[in-house]
């Protein structure tokens, strides 16, 4: 069965939707009143819907000269120390890569240098070294002399120059012939030395007190050997005159 509407129930009901319709109103009211205010720019004087007209503003079509020129002028001066910085910085650069490159120009050149010195002393050790393999496995014959009077005389002079003893060709062969005539086995059988019991012999004619005293090693120790005769003779005349040199008759 529907309830009846002028209940008091219903009545309530009712008088609650007004109030409630009432409080929309002024919901309504108050949101409308706060867009409106928040339209309004910050620091702006409120105004009625009377406010007067807004003023229309003047805009100035030609162009600001003198600011544009100061900007172009800045931006220009900009561009010119920014290629100065530039350049200086590649300056800088190329100033750095030539240095580079002259040492390392150097340092290769020095290596070649050293690598060529090197290769040179590696080169000339060899060469030693095969100079000496070679003495080593061929040794210098021993030099020859004729069995005659050249040939001793030759020979006394290469022993001679070994000792230091001093002497020439002609001084040996110019007393070689006053005393003996170049025989070897000459003996001066008259003079006092002969007397004495100790006679003259050999090529340069010394008796073997002399011989023994002046013999010279490395050669025979027979008086009558033409070599040894010649150098002892020699050796006993550079003790006494300075050299066979200076002899030029009995001595």
């Amino acid at each position: 069965m529907p309830k009846n509407l002028n209940t008091p129930g219903h009545s309530r009901l009712t008088k609650l939707t007004r109030q409630h319709k009432i409080a929309l109103a002024g919901v309504a009211t108050l949101g409308a009143a706060a867009l409106a205010f928040s339209a309004v720019p910050s620091g702006a004087e409120t105004t009625t819907s009377d406010a007067a007209p807004t003023a229309k503003i003047a805009y100035k079509s030609e162009p600001i000269k003198g600011v544009k020129a100061s900007v172009t002028d800045q931006l220009a001066g900009a561009s010119v120390k920014t290629e100065a910085i530039q350049a200086k910085a590649d300056a800088k650069a190329k100033a750095a890569k030539a240095k580079a490159d002259a040492a390392a120009k150097k340092k290769a050149a020095a290596e070649a240098a050293a690598k060529k010195k090197a290769e040179a002393a590696r080169k000339a050790k060899k060469a030693a070294s095969r100079s000496t393999e070679r003495v080593r496995i061929q040794p210098v014959a021993a030099k020859t002399y004729a069995n005659n009077l050249n040939g001793w005389i030759d020979q006394a002079l290469s022993i001679m120059k070994q000792k230091g003893i001093p002497g020439s060709y002609n001084g040996l062969y110019k007393n070689i012939m006053r005393e003996s005539s170049g025989n070897p086995s000459a003996i001066n059988g008259w003079d006092v030395n002969a007397v004495n019991g100790t006679p003259s012999i050999g090529l340069l004619q010394v008796i073997q007190p002399t011989f023994n005293a002046y013999h010279v090693s490395g050669t025979s120790t027979n008086i009558y050997d033409p070599v040894a005769n010649i150098t002892a003779a020699a050796n006993y005349a550079a003790d006494r005159y300075g050299s066979i040199d200076n002899v030029n008759s009995a001595y």
